[in-house]
């Protein structure tokens, strides 16, 4: 580590991601510590009264907690983040953090499938009601908006379907009628998409995608802006939430190499994408990066990369044939994750409830890796031979 320290704000955002969390670095270490802690004592009972130092108890924050905060906030743009134990965790607390008895909710109706059983189950228990919208909406979320809608939330693209949404629009919708906007920013990891830059208030994280990286740790992030950090950060403590030491260390060892894994997924998606366009078995494929893909204009305009997430339409085929096609393939697993170094591959079929899907063939979803393109798509040939020969 450097005895001179960089001013972050006028370096590149790959020097930034390679840089962050130094400064709870020491020794001459260049990543931080694993703290592993629960309780912090205190040299006097005045600094125990008045909490008079920067760590006061494991739950509430220790050397590592707070370099990887500090890494995703300055991803993020955001003013600061908090880590949760997973993912879904990280949605549900933000959610409750600004919702309560007797407001409303408007979520997007392509939404992470968890996030919607969350919304109908234990938010609809406490209260809150919720109206889904059409992902393509626009500046026409004023209309479903309500006096009593708190949050608008949005997920750009969609896990499964990639729509992108027109986020400036809808945000500014939001911001008119006093409301909060909340966005799954899983996709773009933080580095590809600026939501705050976008008009989020509140951005969240699956960071077990691609922060994370390697498939091997469960983590949440919520990053807030100044007007919404207090409000999350009193919430987030009332609730008890916090994240292992180990996971942690994991996430911010990922968000060192987060660049560079991303500009291969995306090179990889992208070769992999234009040649699945090519097969004749294929429908459609969804995937924004892709010239002339739904929602390219936008991606284009918004975005400054893609993930290696996308989706394809089959042409229709019997259940049998689709599945011959996924037990064929080797390189691809399939597993309900995605965001690390391998390629997976997993049917799906799409949940809306204020919309409707009107594609005839089965959607298959991959996440590309970081293999050799050419290996996979002769992996994916043999599964497409697969497919034509299932009765």
């Amino acid at each position: 580590m450097s005895k001179n320290k960089p001013d972050l704000s006028a370096l590149a955002p790959e020097t930034r991601l390679v840089t962050a969390g130094r400064d709870y670095a020491e020794h001459g270490f260049v990543n931080p510590a694993v703290y592993h802690g629960s309780t912090v004592v205190f040299p006097t009972v005045k600094a125990l009264m008045d909490r008079a130092q920067p760590y006061v108890y494991g739950r509430r924050g220790t050397p590592t907690s707070r370099a990887v905060e500090q890494a995703i906030s300055m991803l993020e743009g955001g003013h600061d983040a908090k880590m949760t134990p997973s993912g879904l965790a990280a949605i549900s607390t933000a959610l409750l953090a600004f919702l309560k008895a007797g407001e409303h909710l408007l979520m997007v109706d392509t939404v992470y499938h968890p996030a919607r059983q969350f919304c109908d189950g234990l938010l609809k228990s406490l209260g809150v009601e919720t109206t889904y919208y059409d992902p393509l909406i626009g500046r026409g979320i004023a209309q479903p908006i309500r006096p009593n809608t708190r949050v608008v939330y949005a997920e750009s693209p969609g896990s499964q379907t990639m729509e992108v949404q027109d986020l400036p629009a809808i945000a500014a919708a939001a911001h008119q009628a006093g409301a909060i906007m909340m966005v799954d920013n899983t996709w773009g990891a933080g580095h590809y998409f600026k939501a705050f830059e976008h008009g989020a208030d509140v951005s969240v994280q699956a960071a077990t995608k691609y922060l994370v990286g390697h498939s091997d740790a469960m983590m949440g992030a919520v990053t807030c802006n100044r007007d919404t950090w207090e409000r999350f950060r009193e919430a987030y403590e009332q609730m008890g939430q916090f994240a292992g030491p180990d996971d942690m260390y994991l996430t911010l060892r990922g968000i060192h190499t987060l660049d560079v894994r991303l500009e291969r997924h995306m090179k990889n998606a992208v070769s992999v994408a234009e040649w699945l366009r090519g097969r004749p078995e294929v429908e459609t494929v969804l995937y924004p990066a892709l010239s002339n893909a739904p929602g390219h204009e936008l991606w284009k305009r918004d975005f400054r990369g893609a993930s290696g997430l996308f989706s394809i339409v089959l042409k229709p085929c019997a259940e049998t044939a689709t599945a011959a096609f996924l037990d064929r393939l080797s390189l691809f697993g399939m597993g309900y994750s995605w965001g690390g170094f391998e390629s997976l591959a997993v049917p799906f079929k799409p949940h809306r409830s204020a919309t409707q899907w009107t594609a005839q063939g089965h959607c298959i979803r991959f996440h590309i890796g970081l293999e050799s393109p050419d290996d996979l798509k002769s992996d994916l040939t043999e599964g497409f031979a697969a497919l034509r020969r299932a009765p």
